[in-house]
């Protein structure tokens, strides 16, 4: 759990997410320390993560639930985390350039 929470805290400075999806009835509490949700997770030496970069999901609760509400929950927090990505680099999400305007289908050029 230590190299974990170690790699974990040095990710945090990258473009990057981690989801976790907990499959079965075994205790996840070292998954929802890791999520962060409840405090900052921290290196072993007490360095903290960045920003937060984890999102745990227990299976379990989503058993009855449709593959929409899980894929909801599993990526809820992502929009966030890309934003406070960029927001450290001081600089802002560019929108995409096109090279042409897309046409509608069918319709003569």
């Amino acid at each position: 759990m230590a190299d974990t929470r170690e790699a974990i805290v040095r990710a945090s400075y990258q473009p990057m997410s981690i989801i976790i999806v907990g499959v079965g009835n075994a205790d996840f509490t070292d998954m929802q320390i890791l999520d962060g949700d409840d405090g900052v997770l921290r290196a072993p030496k007490g360095e903290p993560v960045l920003r937060d970069i984890v999102q745990f999901v227990p299976f379990r609760e989503f058993k009855t639930a449709s593959p929409a509400a899980l894929a909801k929950c599993v990526l809820a927090e992502v929009p966030k985390q890309v934003v406070e990505y960029y927001s450290h680099k001081a600089f802002s999400p560019k929108c995409p350039m096109m090279d042409s305007p897309i046409l509608p289908a069918n319709t003569p050029e």
